[in-house]
């Protein structure tokens, strides 16, 4: 599959559909009922339109670079086109654009577990339109359940592989908000989990190394990995000053 071919994909209701549910349960589940204060929800409101309009630019800000290797390479006329977009830098950038769009707003509460536990939910609905369209699969493989492309040729399917990654997070996260574990770090806990098991996966798929021997992707991985055990250490120190652990 070519690179118009595959942006292609993108444009399927097969792989749209999914996706916008997925995006829809992520926004419009109401993460932010935890917040009693009217201008509180507001505020959290507003972050996290912010971070998903981060997220989506990110998400295709990436998949430029490491697809058509920009700034490295010029880019092509109507290069937007020619790429799609990857999950990798859409939360790497949404977690970005958060970090700084929070101390604009105002918002000072720590990070919001009822959001992180049912974002890899909204991720695994998106990854079923990967499935319908059959994109994102990896290398030839003539396993048990290898998936056969357009061309006829079985692939590893990488994107159920992500499906049931995120099924599986999603149910763990789920446990731990219920018992109280690990408390305003499930999102970083998402971040450091995706970004090991993303990293790893690219050894199944067909992505060209892009520097340091690494695939692109693999270095957006341990950059979301960086990321996570940054904000997860940050918010077990305030999580421990605040409960008299450690002095402020």
């Amino acid at each position: 599959m070519n690179e118009l071919e595959a942006a292609a994909h993108g444009l399927q209701p097969s792989y749209v559909i999914p996706v916008l549910v997925g995006l829809g349960l992520t926004v419009l589940f109401p993460a932010g009922r935890t917040f009693t204060s009217v201008r509180e929800r507001q505020v959290y409101r507003l972050v996290q339109i912010g971070t998903l309009i981060g997220a989506l630019v990110g998400a295709k800000l990436t998949a430029v670079v490491v697809d058509l290797r920009w700034p490295f390479e010029p880019l092509p006329e109507g290069f937007l086109f020619r790429t799609g977009r990857t999950l990798t830098g859409g939360l790497l950038f949404g977690f970005l654009t958060a970090e700084v769009l929070k101390p604009l707003f105002g918002h000072r509460h720590p990070p919001n577990d009822r959001f992180a536990v049912v974002l890899p939910f909204s991720i695994a609905i998106g990854r079923v339109g990967c499935l319908l369209s059959g994109c994102c699969n990896g290398r030839p493989w003539e396993g048990p359940w290898g998936l056969v492309d357009a061309h006829g040729v079985a692939r590893h399917p990488t994107a159920l592989y992500d499906l049931v990654f995120h099924l599986l997070l999603g149910g763990a996260l789920v446990a731990l908000h219920r018992s109280g574990r690990l408390t305003h770090r499930l999102f970083a806990l998402h971040l450091v989990a995706y970004g090991t098991f993303r990293f790893f996966l690219e050894f199944l798929r067909t992505t060209p190394e892009y520097a340091l021997g690494l695939t692109g992707y693999q270095l957006v991985a341990l950059a979301l990995i960086a990321a996570g055990a940054a904000s997860g250490y940050r918010d077990a120190l305030t999580a421990a000053t605040r409960s008299g652990r450690i002095a402020p």
